[in-house]
């Protein structure tokens, strides 16, 4: 399998939930209001025998007049009709922001998704975690395929509700020519999560991201996983 990060810069957040953009190079953390988390927004590209998958969306931000992501699959040489399955872990805003432009679907030729319950509390608890504007595309069209649960698909993609980082996150196992690609988005966002032993305060869970980040880690190191980490700045693809 090939993996390609799809970096879209590094930010900062607080309890406002706003994204200010961080330039690595120049910008002082301790200037952000106290208690900013410096994250990377990086969605994944996995190119499969099967599939080119895209894992998460984004902020869903315009760069040079086109949606960035879009931009950033084409300078690494895939046009965005290439890809074939979105694969939604969760709809907050940093995740999903990309899932439309303009109200249309960003990917028409591309299947979607989604865990339905994950759907429904997007817009029972609306702003500023989710944007429903963004995600209200989704409710009719017919390349989404609504997930009750757990499940495999097309025989080589395992996605699991975690309920750990918010109620209906899910994540991506994705297995093929026999490596293993991890994608746990928000509840294995960054490297060092994955070594220290902490509950998060913005988790819906805590407690449970982080004994299952304990047991993906233990199982990843046994079978030679590769990780993929959305919000790690430095360390996007950790391979045992």
């Amino acid at each position: 399998m090939k993996v390609i990060p799809l970096s879209e810069g590094a930010f900062t957040i607080d309890s406002s939930k706003l994204f200010v953009p961080f330039d690595l190079n120049n910008d002082d953390l301790q200037a952000r209001p106290s208690g900013s988390l410096l994250v990377e927004i990086q969605p994944f590209v996995v190119i499969t025998s099967e599939d080119i998958l895209l894992l998460d969306t984004g902020l869903g931000f315009q760069k040079d007049g086109k949606l960035q992501l879009h931009r950033n699959l084409m300078e690494n040489g895939i046009n965005p009709s290439e890809i074939t399955k979105v694969l939604m872990s969760h709809l907050h805003k940093d995740h999903a922001g990309g899932v439309s432009e303009a109200n249309q679907l960003s990917f028409p030729q591309a299947k979607y998704y989604v865990q339905r319950k994950e759907f429904e509390f997007a817009f029972e608890k609306g702003f500023p975690s989710y944007i429903t504007e963004e995600l209200e595309c989704l409710r009719n069209a017919p390349q989404v395929q609504w997930l009750d649960g757990d499940g495999v698909l097309d025989g080589y993609i395992k996605y699991e509700v975690t309920g750990a980082h918010s109620p209906y996150h899910q994540v991506f196992r994705i297995v093929d020519g026999g490596e293993t690609v991890f994608f746990g988005a928000d509840d294995a966002p960054q490297l060092n999560q994955m070594k220290s032993k902490f509950v998060a305060k913005y988790d819906y869970d805590g407690k449970k991201a982080m004994e299952l980040r304990k047991k993906w880690w233990e199982e990843g190191e046994q079978n030679k996983w590769t990780f993929l980490f959305y919000h790690d700045v430095q360390n996007p693809v950790f391979r045992f």
